[in-house]
């Protein structure tokens, strides 16, 4: 059997000898490891945490999708994933008739996706697709992981040391290829892989919403995201949180400028930077009239399911009165870093005190006290998700970097000098998948509003995924070759999941044919086998003709 071995030493276990490596179990790991796995390659996955998934589940995001997701526009395994998630709740829960027999069920009948559900229905899905790599022991699974180190020949990387977080037990682990699927690229700076952070300079990208000057500790704001219900008549209040007092009268200093305190029903457009107010009150949402903030991420509708078996519907707050902007959490000291986590959390502990006691009602009164923190759904005692919402990490300076000229729809029509409705994203000959979001930035910690720009169905490059002077270390998730621009719309759920699964596909196909990414981009024989390759598995390399987004 094909499988990751332990080498010895002295008689006791050494180092863990494997194909592959994929270090970091979010959606961009889960899907390189399926990849590579399918493909005959034994592999490991490493994950900081104690549930695989990343943003699907210990970032508790709702998939964010484009429009087409249901015909086109993702690869087969990711939809045998959200078929998954469909068949757990009509085999596991008490939907209603009407509900299980909807082919297209959103459990939340949220209005972000056409999949809303809880992270644990995602875990429990991801599991049972690993499931069959696992028991056949082609795939080992170590959970509550981190890299810590690695060892370099040269430009390859020979191990990764990790340590087992709870016990500070380290192991060793030998590759021929190494995928970083980490949430912020922490294998970038351990191996001396070439890497970019914040924004570029428009000097060097040439991108019309690019700055002046680059920007490097400038970065897309990151969210604790929580889970909450509503029980009228109930008193689910939580104390004030030690940073109460100043989250309160926070006003945010960004340019353009905020519209006033953070913690406020009132705040920015994203694309138009206009005053916007935002819809709340469960009082009006039990009674069925869901709308506004309560629907935009709501993952369980209690109307889905047979009376009774819900008290209340479940809503995902990732809203924009929790994004945090004040640091962040590459560049600087592990002590740094987790005193911003803990502030992140602290303003979303605060957001959800000011909805229960503050927040302005419709009949004059303040807040509602019967919002319930969900700590079941995401798992942990602080009722706050496992890992922050990451929207930015490190990125590879790769042979291909993609751009805004390349995806941006107004950068488009300039370029081409064609109307907007007639332009279509660059075309990459060496396309390993394809994608679609707005350039969708969240304010910065550089003090930048929004930036939420129109754009294309894109294709994912495979030079994007090859580092300029590193050979056998692959990106497998937002730490691809694009800018801080681009990086808006290559963040998102299904364009995850295409990245790591080209990766771990990549990464086979090498070791298979002895060959290097860099050679089978170089190669027009290796590169078409390859492609040929990724649409036998069901990978779409391009897009139909495609309107803006």
């Amino acid at each position: 059997m094909n499988e990751p071995r332990w080498a010895t030493r002295n008689g006791r276990p050494g180092e863990l000898v494997t194909d592959v490596l994929v270090v970091g179990g979010g959606t961009g790991g889960c899907a390189a490891a399926l990849a590579a796995a399918r493909s005959g390659r034994n592999v490991v996955l490493t994950e900081e945490t104690d549930w695989i998934g990343g943003q699907l589940t210990q970032q508790a995001v709702p998939p964010d999708e484009h429009p087409w997701i249901e015909q086109f526009g993702a690869t087969r395994s990711y939809r045998a994933f959200r078929d998954g998630v469909r068949d757990y709740y009509r085999r596991t829960y008490p939907l209603t008739g009407e509900a299980s027999r909807r082919a297209d069920l959103n459990p939340g009948n949220g209005n972000v996706s056409r999949l809303c559900h809880e992270p644990r229905a995602a875990l429990a899905v991801l599991s049972d697709m690993l499931a069959p790599h696992l028991n056949s022991g082609r795939l080992a699974l170590l959970l509550d992981t981190r890299a810590v180190s690695a060892d370099m020949e040269g430009d390859r990387v020979r191990a990764v040391t990790v340590m087992h977080t709870p016990t500070g037990h380290p192991t060793t682990i030998r590759a021929s290829y190494v995928i970083d699927a980490t949430e912020l690229g922490d294998l970038l700076p351990l191996t001396g892989t070439e890497f970019v952070t914040g924004a570029e300079s428009q000097a060097e990208t040439g991108e019309p919403h690019a700055p002046s000057e680059a920007q490097p500790d400038n970065h897309q704001a990151f969210t604790c995201c929580f889970a909450m219900d509503y029980l009228p008549g109930e008193d689910h209040t939580i104390d004030p949180p030690a940073e109460w007092a100043f989250w309160r009268d926070y006003v945010p200093a960004m340019t353009p400028p905020w519209t006033g305190p953070l913690l406020s029903l009132i705040g920015c457009h994203p694309i138009t930077l206009e005053r916007r107010g935002y819809a709340f009150d469960p009082e009006r949402e039990s009674s069925g009239e869901a709308s506004g903030l309560w629907r935009y991420r709501r993952i369980l509708h209690a109307a889905n399911f047979e009376r009774g078996s819900l008290r209340s519907d479940v809503c995902l707050v990732n809203w924009p009165m929790n994004d945090y902007w004040l640091g962040n959490l590459v560049g600087v000291s592990a002590e740094e870093a987790d005193r911003h986590v803990e502030r992140a959390k602290q303003l979303s502990l605060s957001l959800l005190y000011w909805l229960q006691t503050a927040a302005p009602r419709s009949d004059g009164g303040e807040g509602w006290r019967g919002l319930r923190l969900r700590r079941d759904i995401v798992g942990t005692p602080d009722g706050l998700a496992k890992y922050p919402y990451m929207r930015e990490s490190r990125r590879i300076r790769a042979e291909f970097t993609v751009v805004e000229q390349h995806v941006g729809t107004d950068a488009r029509a300039a370029l081409t000098g064609r109307p907007r409705e007639e332009v279509s994203a660059e075309p990459f000959a060496d396309s390993v998948g394809v994608g679609s979001y707005r350039i969708d930035l969240h304010p910065s910690s550089g003090g930048d509003n929004y930036i939420d720009v129109s754009s294309l169905p894109f294709q994912i490059p495979l030079g994007s995924l090859v580092p300029v002077r590193v050979e056998n270390l692959i990106p497998g998730c937002k730490n691809l070759g694009v800018t801080h621009i681009t990086n808006g719309c290559y963040r998102l759920h299904p364009v995850e999941w295409n990245i790591g699964e080209a990766a771990g596909a990549l990464a086979a196909y090498c070791i298979d044919r002895n060959a290097s990414p860099r050679a089978t981009r170089a190669s027009q024989e290796l590169l078409s086998s390859f492609q040929s390759l990724l649409r036998s598995q069901g990978m779409e390399l391009a897009w139909p003709r495609m309107a803006p987004r």
